[in-house]
């Protein structure tokens, strides 16, 4: 892929200190012109023997590998199957777990020139018929359960009303499907700039928007954060992200693909088959939220493990804080790579490099990816703003997504007439283009006319012993609009801290008005798949006392009557 190396010493850090929050694309790595089926047949070809693919389910007697060789061609047998059932440019549906199924139906979308719709398992009917409508979806692949859940009677009881979907398969038939296309097929032409994928958002502020997304992004991004995470030829990816995100499917598996690398897919995250996996296949990369983290960290196989081979941990998705940066470069032994981005930019737009400071590792979330404009602009006007000064995240590039699938408000709204793409996320550059994350627009709490940043305030309580997570959101007030309230998870057998401790903390270290006026405390947060804390559902379990909340002199909260 990228034809540069993964130097020590990047050409960025050759160029001159910025003079504002603008930072021009660097222009030193190649973006190539291939299609995710491009780079597979080139993978094939030049390694046919090695490993590309392992299923590492839980019972080892029962696991699977692929060679290129093999997993070439059952990603064609896959492509032949779907084009005797579908036309190309099809939208089809997957609703799976983590398999390595998964990963050849994908594959074989790729090369029959149709469009991937990822469905979490555990959807339920109504979020089930909203994508498979909104995305006019012609077929669905998917499990027959998951956790419960009956998927092909829930298919069945939306089916009606989704005219566009015509065939529903399930994976219990996966090899009578490898077997029903026709082997002298000829797959169809398929260019870089094609969609490839409807990535739906995670669903943090209510209900998704589709990102739609080409081959050409997809792959040169994956690839990119793959050199900057220092994979090289051959690398060893451990993943139990979840395949129907960005992270587990993309960034990981394509990642290792650039590289000619063998992708380990775990059916879920479970820490004692992580640790396992690693030591087995001698795992060289994996991608892990903090929460992951800190389980691998607590485990107590961990310590009679040989985790000698790993390398990089990527992570990111939530705040992840400089003690648990420093703890895990101190007790594994390996580099930390900290990502950031969004859906809508093909997944990541910036990354730390392997040999940057301690500081920028926890403090930023790196520089941008090559390819990439970004600037600091200030929400109202779009203007660029001074170095230091907070604004929001604008990107522009190769990486923009096509558009939100059939939502072209939407989409006017978050790309402008100029191609910047407007991120929601707030943020600073400092004269060397590190960039540090401080919240999202819509995080905002306005206090007594002044803007409050949750994320500032997050950090500090996350560096208490007694805090192992924290998220400070907006509740209503009659006398200040809105007033802060923290909602703090205590580490396991930590016993619970003071409110008014928690205050005392806060208010050495911040201003009277950036300190919460009201803390609850929970064993666990609301989470999206990919670990970020929905704080829409913690905002409403506050407001009808679900979660129930204190001031920091015990006093119980009076809502305002909005």
């Amino acid at each position: 892929m990228p034809t540069a190396t993964n130097r020590i010493h990047p050409p960025e850090n050759e160029r001159p200190g910025l003079t504002q929050s603008y930072w021009p694309a660097d222009t030193t790595y190649e973006i190539r012109d291939i299609t995710l089926g491009g780079l597979l047949r080139e993978a094939a070809a030049a390694v046919p023997d090695r490993i590309a693919v392992v299923d590492a389910v839980a019972d080892r007697s029962a696991r699977r590998s692929w060679t290129y060789a093999e997993f070439l061609a059952d990603a064609e047998r896959a492509a032949r199957a779907l084009l005797a059932r579908f036309e190309v440019g099809d939208r089809v549906a997957i609703m799976a777990p983590n398999s390595a199924d998964w990963i050849v139906l994908q594959h074989g979308i790729s090369l029959a020139g149709m469009i991937v719709v990822t469905l979490n398992p555990a959807y339920r009917a109504r979020e089930i018929e909203y994508i498979l409508r909104q995305s006019r979806a012609a077929g669905i692949v998917h499990v027959d359960t998951y956790r419960g859940l009956d998927i092909r009677v829930t298919i069945d009881e939306v089916r009606s009303d989704l005219p566009h979907l015509e065939h529903v398969i399930s994976f219990s038939d996966w090899e009578q499907l490898l077997d029903s296309g026709s082997p002298g097929q000829q797959l169809p032409t398929v260019h870089p700039d094609d969609p490839f994928q409807i990535q739906y958002t995670s669903g943090t502020t209510g209900f998704p928007k589709g990102a739609l997304l080409h081959h050409k992004g997809l792959v040169n991004q994956a690839a990119l954060v793959a050199e900057r995470a220092g994979m090289r030829d051959g690398g060893v990816n451990i993943n139990a992200m979840p395949l129907y995100h960005i992270g587990g499917g993309v960034v990981c598996p394509f990642g290792a693909l650039s590289k000619h690398g063998t992708f380990v897919v775990l059916p879920a995250f479970d820490p004692a088959l992580m640790l396992e996996a690693v030591e087995t296949y001698r795992g060289t990369h994996t991608l892990l939220v903090p929460t992951m983290i800190i389980a691998l960290l607590e485990h107590p196989h961990r310590v009679s493990t040989d985790l000698s081979s790993l390398q990089t941990i990527l992570t990111g998705a939530a705040n992840v804080p400089a003690a648990l940066i420093r703890r895990t470069i101190t007790t594994l032994g390996c580099h930390t790579s900290i990502l950031f981005g969004q859906t809508e930019m093909h997944g990541n737009i910036s990354q730390t490099h392997l040999d940057d400071t301690p500081e920028d590792q926890s403090e930023t979330v790196g520089r941008p990816l090559p390819h990439l404009e970004i600037k600091i602009a200030d929400p109202g006007s779009g203007d660029v703003l001074p170095l230091g000064e907070r604004g929001e995240i604008c990107c522009r590039s190769y990486q923009n997504m096509i558009e939100y699938f059939d939502m072209p408000d939407a989409t006017g709204a978050c790309i402008d007439a100029d191609g910047w793409l407007h991120m929601g996320d707030l943020g600073s550059m400092d004269e060397r283009g590190f960039i540090r994350v401080t919240g999202r627009l819509k995080d905002m709490v306005i206090r007594g006319g002044l803007n409050i940043y949750p994320r500032e305030i997050e950090e500090l309580l996350t560096t208490h012993p007694a805090v192992a997570d924290a998220a400070v959101v907006g509740i209503p007030d009659d006398k200040w609009g809105e007033q802060l309230a923290a909602v703090i998870r205590i580490p396991a057998g930590i016993e619970q801290p003071m409110a008014e401790e928690l205050r005392s903390f806060c208010r050495a270290n911040l201003s009277a008005h950036k300190t919460p006026a009201y803390w609850s405390f929970v064993t666990e947060f609301p989470l999206t798949p990919t670990g970020k804390i929905q704080k829409y559902v913690l905002q409403d379990r506050l407001r009808n006392g679900e979660i129930p909340k204190t001031t920091a002199q015990g006093q119980a909260h009076r809502p305002a009557h909005k």
